[in-house]
């Protein structure tokens, strides 16, 4: 086990099958995209346009190099982030949702207590690193996550290895999910969300099926993140991968 972080627990019942230090405190890096998500599905229509502005076009790679004015659909921003993880579509929908940047955080960091999710404080919304705080626990993920799956749109996004976007001029944009899970041949699927930063290391949140049960798992600062997952996963869960 590499992972400094994880939980492993059944998304109902709360049912912890693994833990390791659930509270300790991590950087969320781009699983802060599963917050970012929740809000935009919580506050704007999956059809409407939004508009990309200068400013949502800064943030560094991964990103889709959207251009100043093009619009795209809510819907297909919410795949881009939730697949190609992209850091200039988490910014277009931030504003579409509360302005600016700035006031999406709070809105995020509102929303955070509002689940429970005590521990956990966020400085962006795409989750690149920062000079204001932003961290996170396993636990506070997996209650963020947990309120993410109950959107049908989220569920279904999360499944998708390949999507193509198109902007309201025509432009199209292919993306490829960073969940490598899903390109490896396992025996059973987990799909959610990938993170990665030099500060944050590597770390995923995600859900499988376990007969009638829906597991979430949630792994922070991993060196090996698919073979601790695998790990936990068979080992606690009993699911054979």
């Amino acid at each position: 086990m590499t992972c400094k972080a994880a939980i492993f627990s059944d998304r109902t019942k709360v049912v912890r099958l693994y833990g390791k230090d659930v509270h300790k405190r991590v950087y969320p890096a781009s699983t802060t995209k599963v917050m970012t998500a929740l809000l935009v599905m919580e506050n704007l229509s999956l059809d409407q346009y939004v508009t990309v502005s200068q400013r949502a076009t800064y943030p560094e790679p991964t990103k889709l190099y959207l251009k100043p004015g093009e619009k795209y659909k809510v819907r297909d921003l919410l795949y881009a982030i939730l697949l190609k993880s992209a850091n200039d579509a988490s910014v277009v929908l931030a504003e579409a949702v509360a302005g600016s940047e700035e006031k999406f955080v709070q809105m995020m960091n509102a929303r955070a207590k509002e689940i429970n999710a005590k521990h956990t404080r966020f400085a962006n919304s795409n989750g690149l690193p920062s000079k204001r705080k932003q961290y996170t626990t396993a636990y506070d993920m997996y209650l963020i996550f947990r309120r993410a799956m109950m959107h049908p749109f989220f569920r279904e996004a999360i499944k998708q290895k390949y999507k193509t976007i198109y902007s309201k001029g025509g432009r199209k944009i292919s993306l490829k999910s960073h969940n490598k899970i899903l390109f490896q041949g396992w025996k059973r699927n987990i799909y959610g969300k990938t993170g990665y930063t030099r500060q944050a290391g590597a770390c995923f949140v995600g859900t499988l099926q376990k007969g009638d049960s829906t597991l979430i798992i949630a792994v922070f600062d991993c060196k090996e993140r698919w073979a601790d997952i695998k790990h936990i996963v068979s080992r606690y869960g009993g699911v054979s991968l």
